[in-house]
């Protein structure tokens, strides 16, 4: 990664920077906003820190390179934070009191469990030291937490041992963030692990359903999770593009628009 400090950069440009690192995603519209300059003139401080590897550019924003990892977990909790908790609202709402539901790590299933502490008699099953802490021992809930290699930076267990732990149970709900949705590749994830325990909480589900905002379509990333035929529901906070939504009409799979 280069540093700004050697690119030599305007004022204007390092706020840029600074904006971007601490939030993760900014919108270009929004820069142009705070900074009081038209779109022209933000694009083209852009474009330098773009060049250089500095920040990536999509959809209208601009995102701190992360040479093909994600960002870490607290950071992204609060990107998107009003679309993530607008979709995870949704997704709450499919579930009863009395319901079984299985949940992979994510910021937006984070946010679910945060929504469901108003339900009782719970039977969930996570990956997700967040998850389990949040509606463990509320409401009647039971939580079963599996176990396994322990990653820091978003507290959950994967590996072999969480993969065995979740195919003991068989579930109404089996609930999924995911990393990226492409048409042609389907829905992935940045890392092996995460994509083999989400593909196999999908497997333990009834009614499969995918959360995520809008900003992981038209995306990729290593490893491949499922494709469009594998969930039954997506619930998400804009009309996906039209090749997605092509595919998702073509394998028979609801999208809910939160």
């Amino acid at each position: 990664m280069p540093n700004e400090q050697n690119i030599n950069l305007t004022k204007r440009q390092s706020d840029i920077a600074e904006a971007t690192r601490i939030s993760g995603t900014v919108k270009i519209s929004d820069l142009a906003e705070e900074m009081g300059v038209s779109l022209e003139t933000i694009r083209r401080d852009i474009r330098p820190l773009v060049d250089f590897g500095f920040l990536t550019k999509h959809h209208g924003a601009v995102t701190l390179a992360a040479w093909g990892a994600e960002a870490p977990f607290e950071r992204r909790m609060r990107e998107n934070a009003r679309e993530k908790l607008a979709i995870a609202r949704c997704a709450a709402d499919m579930i009863e009191d009395g319901d079984s539901v299985m949940l992979d790590t994510g910021t937006t299933t984070s946010l679910l469990a945060r929504q469901l502490l108003n339900k009782k008699n719970l039977t969930v099953v996570t990956n997700s030291s967040d998850i389990a802490r949040t509606l463990a021992t509320m409401n009647g809930n039971k939580v079963y937490m599996a176990g396994g290699e322990l990653h820091g930076d978003n507290g959950a267990s994967f590996g072999r041992t969480a993969i065995e732990f979740v195919k003991n149970f068989s579930v109404r709900h089996a609930i999924i963030s995911i990393a990226a949705i492409d048409a042609a590749n389907g829905l992935m994830d940045y890392q092996l692990t995460e994509a083999e325990f989400a593909r196999t909480v999908l497997d333990c589900g009834e009614r499969r359903t995918v959360i995520t905002d809008h900003t992981k379509f038209s995306r990729t990333a290593l490893v491949k999770v499922c494709g469009f035929d594998d969930i039954d529901m997506l619930i998400t906070d804009a009309p996906p593009p039209a090749a997605i939504l092509r595919r998702l009409e073509t394998s028979s799979t609801a999208f809910q628009i939160a």
